[in-house]
């Protein structure tokens, strides 16, 4: 059973948090890409429920139920974070990220490193500031986005309108057509899979309301508000070399500054299909920094 909640934070905003599985495991708070949501997919769910870990989810501020954080940083996330841990009940958790999730599971831990564990991070974008081979490898799609976030929202949001419109109510084809430029072959057969139905819903939740979306992307093109080189819990980093979303020397770059970072740079393996094909192994390596 799945329990939703409209978690209330000190500075007045609202969170959209989901939360699964046995209520004394240890708890996994998931980072969802962008866009995305809380929906939790029941094959993420099945992994982490068999494996005892109670799975908490949430939607990034301006995300469906969660309220717009205007301005905020990827920092700015690590304090939701322990909000949704302390509403648990949980002194120390395991976080993990994919995509656009992973600035922020990697913020989470640089950042609240007496509570975390260890970090997954699967897919993550490496800071855009001060690296100007950013969008190398990038899908057109991705290119023409982050060049419009950099000219900020009112050049941003008609393009973010515009993919919304080809994402909701689409089927996993449509999803590909609008998607088109960032979706390699491995991907495209997991978003034609049965997996794909609930990737597709957690982007389509993502995109329900357009200003969490939005401010990730802004945030992305701005400093994060932390140095990866300062992570000092257990890192674990997951890449494709196929990655049309996220290429590959975006992971690359990451494994190289990460203090004890333990790198998978897995060939062949794209921005959908290797969550999809090795999320067991990933939840593994993490669950080995359990007390005991």
């Amino acid at each position: 059973m799945t329990e939703r909640l409209a978690l209330d934070l000190p500075d007045g905003r609202v969170l959209d948090v989901e939360v699964s599985g046995p209520a004394d495991g240890t708890l996994l708070i998931w980072h969802h890409g962008t866009p995305g949501c809380s929906y939790q997919g029941r094959e993420k769910q099945e992994v982490l429920h068999r494996r005892g870990v109670r799975f908490a989810s949430y939607s990034r501020a301006g995300a469906a139920r969660s309220t717009r954080h205007p301005g905020r940083t990827v920092a700015d996330v690590a304090a939701d974070m322990a909000a949704i841990a302390d509403h648990l009940g949980a002194d120390t958790f395991l976080t993990g990220g994919q995509s656009g999730g992973g600035p922020h599971a990697l913020a989470t831990g640089a950042l609240l490193p007496d509570r975390v564990l260890a970090v997954l991070s699967v897919c993550s974008v490496k800071p855009y500031v001060d690296q100007p081979d950013f969008l190398d490898g990038m899908g057109a799609d991705n290119v023409e986005e982050f060049s419009l976030a950099l000219q900020g929202e009112e050049a941003l949001l008609p393009f973010l309108q515009k993919e919304r419109a080809g994402i909701l109510g689409a089927d996993a084809e449509g999803v590909i057509r609008t998607l088109d430029t960032l979706l390699p072959d491995v991907d495209r057969a997991v978003l034609s899979s049965a997996v794909g139905e609930d990737l597709i819903r957690n982007l389509q939740g993502g995109v329900e309301h357009l200003y969490g979306w939005l401010d990730d992307d802004l945030a992305f093109t701005r400093g994060w508000g932390f140095d990866v080189r300062d992570i000092s819990v257990p890192t674990y980093l997951w890449q494709g070399t196929a990655d049309l979303m996220v290429p590959f020397h975006h992971g690359e770059w990451l494994a190289a500054r990460i203090p004890g970072v333990v790198p998978h740079l897995e060939e062949g393996e794209g921005h959908l299909s290797i969550q999809v094909r090795l999320l067991p192994d990933m939840i593994d390596e993490v669950l080995a920094h359990l007390p005991g």
